[in-house]
């Protein structure tokens, strides 16, 4: 802002017309804007070439890129749903804040690229809309946020609207440096990305005392195969200490339900907390049981 100074020096020395006056404002205005929106940059990593990082301390007890990214390899391989294609994690902290994205493939073309903000708007969902007591998968959230079909009489479902509420920060979510994406260094990293998503992928991370810590969202494959890995890779991060939930399973409290493989309460119908079913699927109540908090904490 040097030239300022000097710019006020020289104009202190005659008298300023009020041309004069609003020009040296506007320029001030803009300067000042300037030097806010670089230290900002710094800080939070928007320039092009820098890093993200998470704020110190917020991502504490929260995985690692190295501990997302071998959960999800290792999640991928055990899941036989879907096309077996590869897949995008994201890891968000209890105020929304992305600490890790990573990718099963072998570079970050290997996954649908569209699917790397999918996977954040799942860990954002499922973070934002699951509480202390009660958790919400992404893949219960699909039958109450459905409009209304005059041709069935449907009525639609209670939470319509609910999927166009917390829209995606773009900015935050598609600036930096692509060189980067899917690194530990993801511009993404240390941002709040906000969006709403509701179909299987997304799930909220509890810890061993069963505190609810964060969420967790994978995208990449059909929407029932991207909620089996991601439910194999909330177990594989120990972080599936889930207290309540509304599939109806005790043992699987958050989980997706399926019309199809309902047995005999099967209607034919998407409803309740159930999503549709997906190509070559598997049974959700084939997943494994959560773990369950200590009676002693």
């Amino acid at each position: 802002m040097t030239f300022l100074v000097d710019l006020y020096k020289n104009l202190g020395e005659i008298q300023m017309t009020k041309i004069q006056r609003i020009t040296l404002a506007v320029l001030s205005t803009l300067a000042i804007s300037a030097v806010s929106m670089s230290a900002q940059a710094g800080l939070f990593g928007g320039g092009s070439g820098s890093p993200s990082p998470a704020p110190a301390g917020a991502c504490a007890g929260l995985p690692t890129y190295a501990q997302l990214k071998a959960a999800l390899i290792a999640a991928s391989a055990a899941d036989t749903s879907g096309f077996n294609l590869n897949m995008w994690g994201t890891v968000v902290n209890r105020d929304g804040i992305v600490c890790a994205v990573a990718f099963t493939g072998t570079d970050r073309g290997s996954q649908w690229p569209g699917s790397r903000v999918i996977s954040a708007q799942k860990a954002n969902t499922a973070n934002a809309f699951s509480l202390p007591g009660l958790a919400l998968s992404t893949s219960n959230l699909y039958s109450a946020v459905q409009g209304t079909e005059a041709s069935n009489n449907n009525l639609g479902g209670s939470l319509y609207g609910l999927q166009f509420s917390n829209p995606v920060d773009t900015e935050a979510a598609y600036s930096g440096n692509q060189a980067l994406v899917g690194s530990a260094n993801d511009p993404m990293v240390g941002k709040r990305i906000g969006g709403v998503n509701v179909f299987g992928g997304g799930l909220a991370l509890y810890d061993s005392t069963g505190k609810i810590v964060g969420g967790l969202g994978l995208s990449g494959d059909t929407s029932c195969a991207d909620h089996n890995q991601a439910w194999l890779t909330r177990k594989n991060l120990n972080l599936d200490y889930v207290p309540a939930g509304v599939s109806g399973d005790a043992t699987r409290p958050d989980n997706m339900v399926i019309d199809d493989f309902l047995g005999a309460s099967k209607n034919n119908k998407t409803d309740g907390w159930e999503q549709p079913t997906c190509a070559n699927p598997t049974d959700p109540a084939l997943l494994p049981v959560v773990n369950v908090v200590p009676k002693n904490i």
